[in-house]
């Protein structure tokens, strides 16, 4: 009987090796293409000052923050302290704190842990691993950046080798701000985009019914419906957009702006993987232009499995300096888990270690160190059972954990002569190797 629960706490991800070479598998595919694609890799502190992370929050943000309490010496200065909940706005602190050490654009990966108080759920962690490109220009930022966003994550779920198809839907929030304002609903533009981008959740009826709750007449409910259902390929949105005839700046804008990008992405053999999609909108305020989130056509109760836009000032409520920027994000703690369940990862991933050294007994613990550091000076991954157990049962142990055994007794001490041998097909073979002649080099001198 347990005298203490040892369970995981809910919302925490914890995996066997096995597993987790998958899952770490996915996050080397991911940080390798951001590389392959220019963005270099920073590291903020899990922990940051509550105002700094509330700073831009909104809604249900204080809320599900994780606050630090400091206890022990009271004579110590608690700070108001909380773990970080994305990696935007530790970004956002850390550009303007090292605003003049940093060149423009600037392209940044960011993987690692965030915290998120939310209700845990199936797919959904308070704890999790979040994968993010941004790129950040001082003052300007060319719109070509978002469709350079939207191609790394492409390229980095084609690194992945799922078989099933990926497809970034794409828009553009001028477009959907222009239109309400065009339609005399500038005062409703925060209240409409949340029931759009809820609209794939609930009915046709349903999002009606909400629009007409706002106290939109039939016309113009009937209208944005129209709107949200324009979806296809970068010639018949962009040319059922214009035909709307809709005489407003901010929607021209984006309507122009999404036309460059899906080009751009045309001009690169990605027309098969984008989509333009006006019900894509995010739901958060801070994103300004371009908006996308990636799904998987085939299984489409996974739901957005990568999502981003552009933001029209990162820093706004930390500098007078004005830094817009483009930038995705891939939850890796949810992804894994929806991928692994739909058994879409090569289960293969998990690696078992070169080499098993075992000694027959104590006495040939040294040349068995000195076996195993030869063939890690090597390469080759190496552990060496130092149990206490029956011989059986040592093999057994080593088969389970490396390709190749490599048994050590007197023989192989007083002459050199190794064999191994591969625990799949039972082979043995002679193992030439220049053995190490200072054991004492593993342990280091007293």
């Amino acid at each position: 009987m347990k005298s203490i629960n040892t369970s995981k706490i809910s919302g925490a991800q914890e995996l066997l090796p096995e597993t987790q070479a998958i899952f770490n598998n996915l996050k080397t595919n991911i940080a390798n293409t951001y590389r392959l694609y220019g963005f270099q890799e920073i590291e903020t502190p899990f922990i940051e000052r509550t105002e700094i992370l509330l700073a831009k929050a909104g809604g249900d943000t204080e809320k599900q923050i994780y606050k630090l309490v400091k206890t022990g010496d009271k004579s110590i200065e608690s700070a108001d302290q909380a773990l970080r909940f994305d990696h935007t706005v530790p970004l956002a602190r850390y550009v303007v704190e090292h605003e003049s050490e940093l060149i423009f654009p600037f392209k940044v990966s960011q993987l690692g842990t965030n915290f998120r108080g939310e209700r845990a759920q199936k797919g959904r962690f308070r704890e999790f691993c979040q994968c993010d490109i941004d790129i950040i220009g001082r003052n300007e930022l060319p719109i070509a950046y978002d469709a350079e966003v939207i191609a790394t994550l492409l390229a980095t779920f084609k690194s992945f080798n799922i078989d099933t198809p990926v497809l970034a839907r794409i828009s553009n929030r001028k477009i959907t701000t222009g239109l309400l304002e065009f339609l005399d609903q500038a005062d409703k533009v925060s209240e409409i985009m949340n029931i759009i981008d809820h609209a794939e959740k609930v009915t046709p009826e349903q999002t009606k019914f909400s629009l007409e709750e706002l106290g939109l007449d039939k016309n113009t409910v009937n209208i944005i419906n129209s709107f949200i259902g324009l979806h296809g390929n970068r010639s018949s949105v962009i040319d059922e957009l214009n035909n709307l005839e809709i005489d407003n700046a901010t929607f021209r804008k984006g309507v122009d702006e999404l036309d460059q990008i899906l080009y751009l992405l045309e001009s690169i053999n990605l027309k098969e993987q984008i989509q333009a999609d006006m019900k894509i909108v995010r739901g958060l305020d801070y994103y300004t232009g371009t908006v996308f989130e990636f799904i998987l056509p085939d299984y489409p109760n996974i739901g957005s499995v990568a999502g981003g836009g552009r933001y029209e000032n990162l820093t706004k409520h930390f500098s007078e300096q004005s830094f817009p920027g483009v930038g995705g994000s891939i939850g890796l703690t949810r992804l894994f888990y929806v991928l692994n369940e739909e058994k879409l990862l090569n289960p293969d991933v998990y690696d078992l270690l070169d080499y098993a050294i075992i000694p027959v007994s104590e006495h040939e613990f040294d040349e068995a160190i000195s076996v195993a550091t030869k063939l890690r000076d090597k390469g080759h991954s190496t552990t060496v059972v130092f149990t206490n157990k029956k011989f059986n049962d040592k093999m057994s142990y080593a088969s389970k954990l490396a390709k190749n055994g490599v048994v050590i007794g007197e023989e192989e001490v007083k002459t050199k002569a190794l064999k191994q041998k591969n625990f799949q097909t039972g082979e043995t073979t002679e193992l030439n190797i220049e053995v190490v002649s200072n054991p004492e080099d593993f342990w280091g001198n007293e």
